[in-house]
């Protein structure tokens, strides 16, 4: 039983708990910025195939006390790392964290590389070399009330970056919180669902991937993959889950459909539909289903000041009162949507949108 840690959103944690344990996951408790969960590698690929919420999987490798730079670097010099990693590999450290004497990432990133480089150095004799922007293996470094933990990410890259995005708009919404907001409201794919302000088409994407049960990571290539450590028995499996994945696709899932008034964000969308190659229409008229719509927040309509965003929101609200049947989702920056759209929500959520914090307003038309 390994111990993994999966990271996620500010305010979506438990999401992933709960969508780690419908994977099958054990030991599942979530926390501050992701979620814990052990089993064996093959479990943590799952992880990474399947989820659509968390943003990385991490195999944690050790934690130690890091008061200064040199007990940073020699809790890292203790690290095995030439059981992931060997000369012939790369290797990039992220940092995220500070501490009162440690306060410079990018420093801390420095401090880390120099003890995997001296390990592998002095016990393989030969370093690896460095590669910021296509690693064989990622090692992310945390720092939290003096305080360091290594781990490597297994998904390589973060697990937001599904593969279909050609085009984006202004303030495009990460993949990893359009799903959050999807699982929140009970969007689970049975049901049709419309998002009438779709800009790029990340809800109507992530919304037919769930309708057709994708797995959002199937195509992409792990990072896992690249390590010392990854066998042929480990191949096998991750192949094996794979297949799988691709014969459990859904075919003739209810209809999800995208809608934008700007013809930027509609071009944009189309060409990320085309490219996920799901049958997402502009087109048709959609019974009662889910509207979930991550709405203008203000420099998005066209410069507009508070008034004029205050009068939009209160004619969405006069505009959907007849849309009876349906479950609306609204993401908002500001309290301004909630007042003025006119209708009290079944509840909130409050949700971060990188380092904005907005509210997941859901609404029941009867």
């Amino acid at each position: 039983m390994i111990p993994f840690f999966a990271t996620a959103s500010a305010g979506t944690e438990d999401l992933l708990a709960d969508e780690l344990r419908a994977l099958g996951l054990r030991g599942v408790r979530s926390g501050r910025g992701g979620v814990r969960f052990a089993g064996g590698i093959a479990d943590a690929m799952r992880a990474c195939l399947w989820s659509r919420i968390a943003m990385r999987v991490l195999l944690p490798l050790a934690e130690f006390p890091a008061a200064n730079a040199e007990a940073l670097y020699a809790g890292a010099l203790d690290v095995r790392w030439e059981e992931h990693l060997d000369p012939t590999r790369t290797f990039a450290v992220e940092a995220v964290g500070r501490t009162e004497a440690l306060g410079h990432t990018h420093f801390t990133a420095l401090k880390v590389k120099d003890a995997v480089v001296d390990a592998l150095r002095e016990r393989r004799g030969a370093r690896p070399n460095v590669d910021a922007d296509d690693p064989d293996v990622r090692i992310v470094a945390h720092l939290a009330g003096d305080r360091a933990s290594l781990s490597i990410d297994l998904a390589g890259e973060p697990l937001f970056k599904r593969g279909w995005r050609l085009a984006q708009t202004e303030a495009t919404l990460k993949e990893t919180l359009a799903a959050a907001m999807l699982r929140a409201c009970g969007s689970d794919g049975t049901r049709p669902l419309i998002d009438p302000m779709c800009g790029s088409g990340t809800i109507a994407v992530e919304a037919a991937l769930i309708a057709q049960n994708h797995a959002p990571g199937v195509h992409r290539k792990l990072g896992i993959e690249r390590w010392a450590s990854f066998d042929e028995t480990l191949r096998a499996e991750l192949r094996r889950m794979r297949d799988e994945a691709r014969r459990g696709v859904r075919r003739g899932a209810p209809p999800v459909i995208a809608r934008d008034r700007d013809p930027e964000a509609i071009r944009a969308a189309q060409v990320n539909v085309k490219r996920a190659g799901l049958p997402i229409t502009v087109q048709q008229v959609d019974p009662a289903g889910f509207v979930v719509v991550n709405p203008p927040w203000g420099r998005r309509l066209d410069g507009g000041g508070r008034r004029q965003l205050k009068t939009f929101f209160w004619q969405l609200g006069q505009a959907w009162r007849g849309l009876h049947g349906h479950r609306i989702a609204v993401l908002a920056g500001g309290p301004e949507f909630e007042s003025a759209f006119g209708l009290r929500p079944a509840s909130r959520r409050p949700l971060w949108n990188g380092p904005v914090r907005c509210m997941l307003l859901i609404y029941d038309l009867d």
